[in-house]
This record gives structure tokens, C-alpha cells and sequence, in this order.
């Protein structure tokens, strides 16, 4: 059996965030027609504070199914490693052989972040351009590069819990992509009229209140993805029209949604719609300009399988990656 093994960077060179956007689409939409098993993830503590995740799962197309392996050790950027490391192994849907073992550390990072952009092209105002990131590690970087493939972005402030780490992703990311980014000392200042928000922390206290919000603004709550952890306040999750990636996961792993509901805040109707349902036109999305509309996000094994099986396509195609007998 043939098996090929794509890196990091050669994930990065094969699946541009536009391409990633789209092919999103086209899996959140199966995600919500039934076209996919996912079962719930499995997390269990591991050595040194770190945690050990298994993500397995089913697509019906592109037809596959594998698994996601995958640490997660806050403590790994200061080592100069991501905080997520791991493997995605695709198998071929006819005789079950694997197929492909592909860096889930890249793959995560940009297919993560593209679904937010699928979420704010579906669900944020047409003129939303003042971006507020919350975080500055490796979500912050492609949750921009997200950002600017789908909206037209006229300013970016970002903030971090290490002011280091903000004014380094500043000057870095906006040397590669022309921008003059602001870093800026609190949360608060970062959201001060912003129309778009992304929460990419690993917070587990809220670091995003909902009285900061201004109307009109689309937020994409990406970080924190546990049940006992929240990026955002219970005033953030109320003031939102509240959409999700697959609504299992979110009743079993959104903290924020959790501890509203647990509150009395808000009730189970107060998810809206998965994405899939919106961009499938099933379910409305925005309903007024001055909507505050919020995309959950918590990932599933489907968004792996579809970005493995096109990476395999493309590296096939062009002749990318080292193959291996087994």
C-alpha cells in the first residue's frame, strides 16, 4: 500500500485559505444534511498540563473516512512549537486502506480558520472591515488571512494576554500582507467599534464582554473549545444571533453556550442554525444590519477529512510529498 505524507509546508503550499473557503462551504453543507458521521471528540489529560484528542469521522464527498491525533500543550509556543501537534490519517472509502498521513497542526490552522471565513462571508455585514483579533498565536495569523479573503479590511487592532506577542504578530503580519496593524494594551480597546471580531485564545474565563460589541458586528468564537472554558460572557452569547458549526458538539463542548444556558440566559432555541443550514439557504442568516451574528466554532472531524482528501488531489496532481510502501 502506498501512503503519502504531506508536512506542514507543503499543506500551506497546496491549499490556499480562498480554495480552503470554498471547500468548506461545500462540507459544512453536507455536515448539515446528514452527509457525515462525527462522533464526539475524545479528550483525555496527558503529560505535563497537555491534553490528548481523537477526532474520527465519516464523509460522504468526497467519500473517505480517518482520524484525527491530536495534542494540545498551551505551554508549546514558547518552546517555538504550535500548541497543536499531531496526525490526520485519511483511509479510501472501497477496501478501508490508508491512503494518506498528513501534519494536523497546519491542516487544523488553516481549515479552522477558513470556516470563519466561511461564517463572515455568510453572516457579516457587505461594508465589515475594522477587525479586532484576540489572540496574536497561530489562529490569530490565519483567522487574518481568513478575514481579508473575504471582506475588504480597512483596519486591524489585535491584543494578546503577552503585549510581546501582539506587537510581534503586528509587525510581522503586517509586513506580509501590507497592513498597518495596531496592537493595543486591552480587549476592550481591540473591539471599540469593530465590525468584525475573531476570539482565538485558549482563555478559559471570558476575555470578550458583550456590553463591548458594537452593533452591527460579526463575531467568530474560535478558542476556548471545551466545556469548561469560555471565551466570551453570557452578555456576548445573549446580545447574539447565535450560529454553530454541528450542534452536537456545541450542546456537549461550548463553554460559553453551556454556562448561558446553565444561567437561565437563553434556551436551547437560541442556536439559530449550523453554518451548513445557511450557506445550504435552509436558514437565514443576518437579519438586519444591526444584527450582532456570532459563528461558534469548535471543529469536526468532517472539515479534516475534506481538506486531507484535497490535499491528497493536489499533491498527487503535482507530484508533492514522500510516498511510503507499507
Amino acid at each position: 500500500m502506498e501512503v503519502r505524507v504531506l508536512r506542514g509546508a507543503e499543506i500551506r503550499a497546496l491549499m490556499p485559505m480562498a480554495a480552503c473557503i470554498d471547500l468548506m462551504a461545500t462540507t459544512m453543507v453536507a455536515v448539515s444534511a446528514g452527509r457525515a458521521r462525527i462522533p464526539l471528540r475524545q479528550v483525555m489529560a496527558a503529560s505535563a498540563g497537555g491534553m490528548f484528542g481523537i477526532m474520527p469521522g465519516y464523509l460522504a464527498e468526497p467519500e473517505g473516512f480517518g482520524i484525527k491525533l491530536l495534542s494540545l500543550f498551551p505551554g508549546n509556543p514558547a518552546a517555538g512549537l504550535s500548541s497543536h501537534l499531531g496526525l490526520v490519517l485519511l483511509f479510501e472509502p472501497e477496501h478501508g486502506r490508508p491512503v494518506a498521513i498528513l501534519d494536523a497542526a497546519e491542516l487544523t490552522a488553516v481549515r479552522t480558520a477558513a470556516v470563519s471565513g466561511l461564517a463572515t462571508r455568510l453572516l457579516a455585514r457587505e461594508d465589515a472591515g475594522d477587525l479586532a483579533i484576540l489572540g496574536a498565536g497561530e489562529q490569530a495569523r490565519s483567522h487574518l488571512e481568513a478575514m481579508l479573503a473575504v471582506r475588504r479590511i480597512r483596519r486591524v487592532r489585535v491584543w494578546s494576554r503577552t503585549p510581546a506577542h501582539a506587537h510581534a504578530f503586528a509587525e510581522e503580519r503586517g509586513a506580509r500582507h501590507g497592513l498597518a496593524i495596531e496592537a493595543v494594551g486591552a480587549a476592550r480597546e481591540a473591539v471599540a467599534g469593530a465590525d468584525l471580531v475573531c476570539t482565538v485564545t485558549a482563555a478559559k474565563t471570558p476575555i470578550l464582554h458583550g456590553e463591548w460589541i458594537a452593533a452591527g458586528a460579526h463575531l467568530n468564537v474560535a478558542g476556548a473549545s471545551r466545556a469548561d472554558a469560555a471565551e466570551i460572557d453570557t452578555a456576548a452569547v445573549v446580545r447574539a444571533r447565535y450560529f454553530v458549526d454541528f450542534r452536537p458538539s456545541t450542546v456537549n463542548e461550548a463553554g460559553d453556550y453551556l454556562r448561558a444556558l446553565a444561567d437561565g440566559a437563553i434556551t436551547p432555541e437560541h442556536i439559530l442554525a449550523e453554518i451548513g443550514e445557511v450557506a445550504a439557504g435552509a436558514r437565514p442568516g443576518r437579519a438586519d444590519a444591526a444584527d450582532i451574528t456570532l459563528f461558534r466554532s469548535l471543529g469536526v472531524a468532517a472539515e479534516d477529512l475534506a481538506a486531507a482528501h484535497y490535499l491528497l488531489q493536489q499533491a498527487r496532481a503535482r507530484g508533492v510529498g514522500q510516498t511510503v510502501e507499507l
